[in-house]
């Protein structure tokens, strides 16, 4: 390693820039890469007003499914990227090689599995959500087209978190691109051409991303070069695990969380404030939350690679450099969601019980989105550095609580819908303390992965 002057080091022939501006350079394509990556929620609740109100609360309710599903496949993607950082900063090609290796494998497994017995499970995940009638028959539906379909949405995390931790974040971006362009003309297709319904909107999210993910794995095996062996699992898929384990189960968490919250608070309170949740939370916050998470990526990525090249000082100047911009964006957020919310939300839907609703959403977690962009830089810090430990007990009993104060405030309280968003506020706020407390300890540059 050559240290700089400039808050840089060299590794592995290349030099590591830790600038606000690198840090800027790394986070726009890597939140446009979230935002590109969710925007299939966004689409799908987009195109399913076209629909009716029925499949508006189906593709709403399933969110929190899709989400869970995420965790479950990403407990390979997750632990990838703190890794790859690692070795990468470190200069040591061969253990990036294997750690790419095993990581598409292991993802491929697990993958087929979480879709496969998600296809099964269709029928009683509806019913857990309690969801009744048309909505719990459109929510299967769409939920089984989506899992025959899926397998690309599945190696998504690793290809991304590989690049990301690499450094490239602008190649995950292109491809999110592709595939959400992809995905539009798609929906435009499956429902006004074909007229297929709810399952023309999974056929148009699982397809659309076949292509991005293929170039995506073809762009990665050029770039790493792993060899076949490196496929079959070893002990690198094992600390691959052991890393992103606690970040999956925190991200499945944070799901089961909201699916109790629709079975105890949210769905007794009826379709218009089901239809709203999914418009704050699949359109507005699929747009926002990404932003946060792309500067928090950005940090990981800095903070991985500095750390594997034995700087933990500019490991720490990469978090500085951070904060600022993650103020800024979290400001940002809580103004749109507030002067915002009727016509942001009235492009999802012509329903005026089911605008009130997503306007009253968006217009109360708009007192938490700066703590939301806390919170997500606090977690980069925590992940890129590997103490994923941390993140889970810090945010999943916390969102525990959740339920219970929810089913308090909308039922024995009665204060309905804004009652439930507030609990999500206060509990955000507690977990963007917490978090930013243990970052700033400052032991997280100790973490051995």
């Amino acid at each position: 390693m050559v240290p700089d002057g400039d808050g840089g080091v060299g590794y592995g022939g290349r030099m590591l820039d830790i600038s606000a501006r690198a840090v800027a350079r790394l986070a726009v394509p890597a939140a446009l890469s979230v935002i590109l990556n969710n925007a299939f929620r966004v689409v799908d609740q987009h195109a399913a007003g076209w629909l009716g109100t029925a499949e508006q609360a189906a593709i709403g309710s399933t969110t929190f499914v899709l989400i869970f599903a995420f965790a479950l496949w990403g407990l390979v993607g997750f632990g990838t990227g703190p890794l790859v950082a690692r070795v990468t900063g470190a200069g040591d090609l061969d253990g990036r090689r294997r750690i790419v290796g095993n990581a598409v494998g292991g993802a491929t497994v697990v993958g087929g599995i979480v879709l496969g017995t998600g296809w099964m499970l269709a029928p009683a995940i509806a019913a857990a959500l309690g969801l009744e009638g048309e909505v719990a028959a459109l929510t299967v539906r769409y939920l089984r087209t989506l899992a025959v379909v899926g397998l690309p949405m599945t190696l998504a995390p690793v290809v991304d978190a590989a690049f990301i931790a690499m450094g490239r974040t602008a190649l995950p971006m292109a491809l999110q691109g592709v595939a959400t362009v992809l995905n539009i003309g798609m929906n435009i297709v499956f429902l006004e051409t074909f007229g297929w319904g709810i399952e023309g909107l999974a056929l148009a999210s699982g397809l659309s991303r076949l292509v991005a993910v293929a170039v995506g794995l073809i762009a990665l095996w050029w770039t790493v070069r792993p060899e076949l062996a490196d496929l079959l699992p070893d002990p690198v898929l094992r600390r691959i695990v052991r890393v992103g384990a606690p970040i999956a189960a925190n991200t499945g968490f944070y799901a089961l969380v909201y699916w109790a919250l629709l079975n105890v608070a949210i769905s007794p309170l009826g379709p218009s404030v089901n239809a709203a949740l999914g418009i704050g939370f699949s359109a507005l916050e699929s747009v926002t939350w990404p932003l946060f998470h792309g500067l928090s990526l950005a940090v990981a990525s800095l903070v991985g690679r500095a750390l594997g090249a034995g700087r933990p000082d500019l490991a720490r100047r990469a978090v500085r450099l951070g904060l600022p911009l993650s103020t800024g964006a979290g400001l940002l957020a809580a103004l749109a969601f507030w002067f915002g919310a009727v016509p942001l939300c009235g492009l999802f839907t012509a329903d005026p019980a089911v605008l009130e609703q997503a306007v009253l959403y968006a217009r109360v977690l708009a007192f938490s989105q700066l703590f939301v962009a806390w919170e997500a830089l606090a977690e980069g810090v925590l992940e890129g550095a590997g103490d994923t430990q941390a993140v889970f007990w810090l945010s999943s009993p916390v969102n525990l609580l959740r339920v219970p104060l929810a089913w308090a405030v909308a039922g024995p309280l009665g204060l309905g819908a804004a009652g439930i968003w507030w609990v999500i506020n206060l509990t955000t706020i507690v977990k963007a303390l917490l978090k930013g407390a243990r970052v700033a300890r400052g032991r997280w540059v100790e973490v051995d992965v």
